[in-house]
């Protein structure tokens, strides 16, 4: 089963910001990771605690990619955010977020 990606307006924003290496490494871990499996727990990809921003994240080194998935009536994985985790801080959009 394949599902859709589309990122949010927010998400495009976030990936602008970013380094064209850094873009291109966050959408190939997003094409490669989310694409068939977005549901299944691994290393690198987690469900969230309730939060106002996604459900799930993927990890891409010290990128974040928040993300929700359809299943019905379409499969869809919706992008929500990317940012920047340092420590145990996460920026998005060059600010301070907490989860």
């Amino acid at each position: 089963m394949e599902f859709a990606i589309d990122l949010s307006p927010d998400a495009q924003a976030q990936l602008d910001e970013f380094t064209a290496r850094e873009r291109r490494t966050v959408l190939d871990a997003i094409d490669v990771r989310l694409r068939h499996e977005p549901l299944v727990r691994t290393r690198n990809r987690k469900p969230l605690d309730p939060n106002d921003l996604a459900t799930w994240e993927l990890r891409v080194g010290e990128l974040r990619v928040f993300y929700d998935v359809e299943i019905e009536p379409h499969q869809i994985v919706w992008i929500r955010a990317i940012g920047r985790k340092i420590g145990d801080r996460l920026y998005l959009g060059g600010k301070e977020f907490e989860l």
